[in-house]
């Protein structure tokens, strides 16, 4: 599927389809108009890479040979790297355009470029102004027509869209977007956020934090940036999760300010490519530190030879599982789609995964609060069909280097 999803006569357009996710308010009221804003907002770029811990993922899901997947697309890092695990298929799924544009084109970029250099060099390196030219000869006549269409198309600067790779792709999107403006706003404070990547240890990492990042919080202009809405939608999140993010804390900047520790101060940079992007806006250069799976040479031959084992499409989670059978799918990655839903879509979400759960299969999601939203919403009939994994979930969400997260979840079909 490309601009529009067909199947069994199943017919909306992407916009359309992505409100119906959205909109939980009438039109006119204040919340309606912020739904629709963040919609439209959502309709381009928002991730160039995920924001979702695979390696996490995947210990979570004790993915494995065999395993039938479905998941949200978000920005396909996840996809690539779940492939490390030689599962028997991943199904992809998402409402935005741009998304499923950037997944398929990823893939066909693993199938079709001559080595692991090549594909560290489109994906990894800035500045390779070269690269438009690399997709002209190996990727574009290999990509299917709505993807080339999106790729190739003109933005207002007149410039094809796949040039982004020419320079740093990852500062584009709406998530580019917002680091962006955190930068410029710590720079106008007289802190750049960069110099952190000189830390050599964790402690020195901590005292950078505390010194020079975590006073910006209690800024005037911060406070004020972040108690508006619309502040958040360059990370993703829409009005919705804004509130179950604000849940239990007096001030956005608060909530803010402890994500943000998590990310500099838990984890070594040398073994978080999530904090390279937020601090230094790049990837490290090879052999320096850590880089997602899908770009490290270890995993490179994998991943072209088991490219084929994923479908990409242009449809939502459970308009897409009404179409599966019963009991034909083991592994659900659902990133933090549930905090976007009503009760009556999350009731329909789990009627579906519950049906075409086989015995023991795993759901993961993550939510901007920490508890688990399910209980008390999804119907006890179908939610005691699960187990909830607790103690995994804590784990999970302590180890997640992303640190953007208040919960990571893990629930596990129980046996007839």
């Amino acid at each position: 599927m490309s601009d529009i999803a067909t199947e069994s006569g199943f017919v909306l357009s992407g916009k359309r389809h992505l409100g119906k996710a959205l909109y939980q308010n009438r039109a006119y009221t204040k919340e309606g108009l912020s739904e629709r804003l963040f919609a439209l907002l959502f309709t381009g770029l928002v991730y160039p890479q995920i924001w979702e811990d695979p390696k996490v993922d995947m210990e979570a899901m004790a993915l494995s040979e065999g395993h039938r997947i479905v998941t949200i697309a978000s920005g396909g890092c996840n996809v690539l790297a779940y492939l490390t695990a030689r599962p028997e298929s991943i199904d992809v799924v998402d409402l935005n355009k741009a998304h499923i544009a950037l997944n398929r084109m990823k893939l066909t970029a693993m199938r079709r470029l001559p080595g692991h250099s090549e594909v560290l060099r489109f994906f990894a390196m800035d500045n390779q102004r070269g690269n438009s030219n690399i997709y002209d000869q190996h990727i574009a006549p290999h990509l299917d027509p709505a993807s080339r269409s999106y790729w190739e198309r003109r933005t207002i600067k007149g410039r094809r869209r796949i040039e982004a790779f020419n320079g740093n792709f990852y500062k584009g999107g709406l998530l580019g977007w917002f680091i962006a403006t955190g930068h410029l706003i710590a720079r106008l404070h007289g802190v750049d956020p960069a110099e952190i990547m000189q830390s050599g240890s964790l402690r020195e990492q901590r005292r950078f934090f505390d010194d020079r990042l975590a006073p910006l919080f209690e800024k005037p202009l911060v406070k004020w940036m972040t108690g508006r809405k619309a502040s958040l939608f360059g990370l993703g999140i829409p009005p919705a999760q804004y509130d179950e993010l604000l849940a239990g804390e007096e001030t956005m900047a608060e909530v803010l300010k402890t994500r943000l520790e998590k990310l500099a101060c838990h984890f070594p940079l040398k073994e978080n490519y999530f904090a390279w992007q937020a601090f230094a806006r790049r990837y490290p250069e090879h052999g320096a530190a850590e880089l997602p799976a899908y770009l490290q040479e270890d995993h490179y031959e994998t991943i072209r030879d088991l490219a084929d084992n994923v479908s990409v499409n242009h449809i939502g989670f459970t308009d897409f599982l009404r179409h599966k059978p019963a009991a034909s799918l083991d592994r659900y990655v659902l990133l933090d789609a549930q905090d976007w839903m009503s009760d009556a879509q999350l009731n329909e979400l789990w009627s579906e995964i519950t049906r075409t759960a086989d015995t023991g299969a795993r759901v993961i999601f993550r939510t901007a609060g920490a508890p688990t939203i399910l209980p008390g919403r999804v119907d006890p009939a179908i939610l005691d069909q699960w187990n909830y994994r607790e103690t995994e979930s804590e784990i999970c969400c302590r180890r997640d280097r992303s640190a953007i997260y208040g919960g990571f979840h893990l629930y596990e079909k129980r046996a007839s």
